[in-house]
């Protein structure tokens, strides 16, 4: 991998977006379709909840803009669209059940919004490119699952509503090794920044002396 990220920088990519001065949170799908391992759409997400927890503790101390996102779908799943017939498993994410719910590990505050979405990306559809810049958001701390879906997806979006893409690496998780790190990979070479738990934490304490 190290040949292949020196590869990408000689060709002008891989290099910092950075931290800017106004950070928001997002935590993405952390729902218990995603984490209740009677789900079809689940893997083993408890480190990635823990790490997430810290972030989000972190994040209430600093009154910053936290937003939650889950995935619904209404009965008969026509808001699905394609999306259904190739992940079938989708159907699980009926709307008013538990399994949309937000994990009772990091249970949203009233503050915070929690954004439904339909498709991978928390911008698609949905108010969120709005509601950051309405509260000048400069700098987006993404976590969540999965990671070479809507994480991916997510990154992609908040660099192209012009916002800094960080993903914390603790704090995204898939349920396979290879295209979680792939994709990882891939985020830090062309979206945003890929930045550890200690980085993001550090950020934090450093927004407390500004």
């Amino acid at each position: 991998m190290s040949d292949t990220l020196a590869f990408y920088q000689r060709r002008g990519f891989a290099q910092r977006v950075g931290f800017g001065i106004r950070p928001a949170l997002l935590v993405i799908d952390f729902i218990n379709a995603f984490t209740d391992l009677t789900s079809p759409l689940a893997s083993n997400l408890d480190q990635e909840i823990e790490a997430t927890r810290q972030v989000l503790d972190t994040a209430r101390q600093h009154n910053l803009p936290i937003a939650f996102t889950t995935v619904e779908y209404d009965e008969g799943f026509r808001d699905a669209g394609v999306f259904i017939k190739k992940v079938p498993s989708l159907s699980v994410l009926r709307k008013g059940t538990t399994m949309v719910e937000v994990d009772d590990r990091l249970t949203p505050r009233a503050s915070e919004h929690v954004i439904v979405k339909k498709y991978a990306s928390a911008f698609f559809g949905t108010t969120l490119s709005s509601t950051l810049t309405a509260a000048g958001v400069d700098t987006l701390l993404i976590t969540g699952c999965t990671t070479s879906g809507c994480v991916r997806a997510s990154a992609v979006d908040a660099c192209q509503h012009g916002f800094r893409a960080i993903v914390i690496k603790e704090c995204v998780g898939d349920r396979a090794a290879e295209p979680h790190e792939a994709n990882l990979f891939d985020i830090d070479a062309k979206y945003g920044d890929v930045v550890t738990l200690d980085e993001a934490l550090a950020y934090f304490r450093n927004l407390a002396t500004d």
